[in-house]
């Protein structure tokens, strides 16, 4: 088993890969400060969301939804997404295919 590093990926945002195959892949994703922003972007994978901790505004497509703990969605292929931390906290991601640009 592989333990993968925590890498800051922006202001008040790191993640860490918990695990990883060619098919699948689970990230978290720390935000430590409210206001901090993944900014909107698209890939090709399918993305789970699943909010461990914390409270959070997505945005995915032209939809915008406020998401907090026990909550989780499904990001389609190629969706433009981000989102705003509103409470700092926590995402568990699962991608699918896994992503290659995170390792």
């Amino acid at each position: 088993m592989t333990k993968f590093p925590e890498i800051k990926t922006g202001d008040h945002i790191s993640r860490q890969v918990l695990s990883e195959h060619p098919d699948l892949m689970v990230v978290a994703f720390k935000f430590d400060k409210e206001g901090a922003e993944g900014s909107l972007h698209h890939h090709p994978h399918v993305q789970s969301t699943y909010v461990e901790h914390g409270r959070f505004r997505f945005t995915i497509g032209d939809d915008s939804f406020e998401v907090s703990q026990g909550d989780s969605f499904v990001v389609p292929s190629g969706a433009m997404h981000g989102c705003i931390c509103l409470e700092p906290g926590r995402l568990i991601d699962c991608f699918t295919p896994g992503r290659d640009d995170f390792l």
